[in-house]
């Protein structure tokens, strides 16, 4: 993989701006954190070299200054909200997330529950988290926010809230998901700090979009792409264009939001620190592309694969519609079409010669690997065997999974498993590989190649099953399928 972006310049610059910005407030800062801490698969697909945790990473060079507080909506615990790439509750994500900071060395401030109004699992779940030993602070609705200023910054706003006792001067404000009010709780925080005569100041961390490139930059484009379910988008900030005449890009709703978030600074520290959205950032990663071509490709890769993906989605579930034009247009706007990357035309020939599903993939060395369904094997199967076996250096004639490992899972299928498709998925290849590499040399060469495929880009002819695409995703490579069905069938099974 071509690598665009310096992770090592990175971590220096980015801990460097944090610590800067503390300096600013005498000391005391709440940093909201926006977007993944510590699984930003996004930043590492668009800025080929930026690591899924590199910002937790970063984050691990504050860590004797640092402490964390996660935000939680109330009624997010109510209706068991979860993370859609997880599957886990957003309640329980707030823990994984604080083991993960207690790991890394970070102090434990707690759990703010937002929105609370007493509601009953919420209730419960404060009083299991207090009994692991972690602080839980509530805060509560507040009529007409974020617009009714005079009644926010009051003892009858935030004044209400239980204040968190934090003692770094770093005060990491994160969250499982949006909704949860990491901005309300930092200015919350800010306010009570300010009546007890502590200096303190809030900055917002957000890595897209990157306020240094262009408007239109395919890594900007790529963060509209990745949002378009939300309808925000990006936009010029008029208050930093008015404030220094210099062009910067943020995203419409903080902007729109800015006015009301500066009077509720100034009433809370009396002036305001900051003349724009874009003041309030701390984000350095424009700074830390190396090669701005490698960028510019990979966004629009992932800005085509996210066309992708909404296509499936609308084809499942019906839903999607809207989401799916919006991209068509971000994919003009960067001058891409769905057959940017050939694995695509590759795959539909594949499927056209043989006349039944197929696949291709693009390897590190940009070389092309297909696969076809064959009487044993599905596509998504017969193409992770054939590109493991290349970029492992084995032939292609060559049997790396014995008829002694296939047979007994295909069996198993059948007769017991009650399948009516007897080929087998990604999943037990890997299996059936697996046992075969227990007296096939070059089969345990074939396993330990699979790092090779981290971030290949794989196209289907048709929607593979979920099962196949999760083993995929686990092994790092990206999935696109045409958004079709084999098979048509008012009901699809999800194996």
């Amino acid at each position: 993989m071509q690598l665009g972006f310096d992770k090592d310049k990175y971590i220096e610059m980015q801990s460097a701006r944090i610590r800067e910005r503390i300096d600013q407030f005498g000391g005391k800062l709440y940093l909201e954190f926006g977007g993944k801490l510590f699984d930003d698969y996004h930043a590492s697909r668009v800025l080929p070299g930026f690591e899924p945790d590199l910002k937790a990473r970063m984050l691990a060079n504050l860590a004797s200054d640092a402490e964390v507080l996660v935000a939680l909506n109330a009624n997010d615990i109510e209706q068991d909200k979860r993370r859609s790439d997880l599957g886990i509750p957003y309640a329980e994500d707030a823990l994984r997330l604080l083991d993960i900071f207690r790991g890394m060395g970070i102090g434990i401030g707690g759990i703010v529950i937002t929105r609370w109004t007493g509601q009953p699992h919420a209730e419960a779940y404060r009083a299991r988290v207090e009994a692991l030993g972690i602080p839980v602070y509530r805060h509560y609705p507040i009529e007409d926010y974020p617009t009714n200023v005079d009644l926010i910054v009051s003892e009858e706003g935030f004044g209400k809230n239980e204040f968190a006792k934090t003692t770094k001067p770093l005060v990491v404000v994160t969250a499982p998901g949006p909704g949860s009010g990491k901005l309300a709780v930092c200015l919350s925080q800010i306010y009570h700090e300010h009546k007890s005569g502590v200096e303190a100041g809030y900055a917002k961390f957000e890595t897209f979009p990157v306020w240094n490139l262009p408007l239109k930059h395919p890594v900007n484009v790529a963060y509209e792409a990745a949002t378009a379910d939300l309808d925000d988008r990006n936009i010029i900030d008029p208050f930093h264009l008015e404030a220094y005449d210099k062009v910067t890009v943020n995203y419409n709703r903080d902007v729109e939001t800015f006015p009301v978030l500066k009077s509720m600074m100034e009433r809370i520290a009396g002036t305001s620190p900051y003349q724009s959205p874009t003041d309030m950032g701390v984000n350095m990663v424009g700074n830390c592309i190396s090669d701005d071509e490698v960028c510019r490709n990979a966004a629009k890769a992932e800005i085509v694969r996210r066309y992708f993906s909404t296509a499936e989605r609308l084809e499942r579930t019906g839903v999607g519609q809207e989401e799916l034009a919006t991209i068509n247009l971000l994919m003009n706007d960067v001058h891409v079409t769905k057959d940017f990357s050939p694995a695509r035309q590759a795959a539909l020939t594949k499927a056209e010669e043989t006349g039944m599903p197929a696949a291709a993939m693009v390897l590190p060395d940009g070389s092309i690997v297909t696969g076809k369904t064959s009487a044993i094997l599905g596509c998504a199967s017969s193409l992770l065997l054939n590109a493991l076996k290349r970029v492992a250096g084995v032939p292609k004639d060559v049997y790396v999974v014995s008829n002694d490992a296939l047979e007994p899972i295909c069996k198993l299928k059948i007769a017991h498993l009650h399948s009516s498709n007897p080929r087998l998925h990604s999943d037990e290849t890997l299996i059936a590989l697996s046992i075969s590499s227990a007296t096939n040399g070059l089969a345990a060469a074939v396993i330990d190649a699979a790092e090779k495929l981290k971030g290949c880009d794989a196209y289907f002819s048709v929607i593979i099953s979920p099962t196949d695409e999760r083993i995929y995703r686990q092994l790092g490579i990206n999935v696109c399928c045409e958004p079709k069905f084999e098979k048509r069938s008012y009901y699809h099974r999800q194996r």
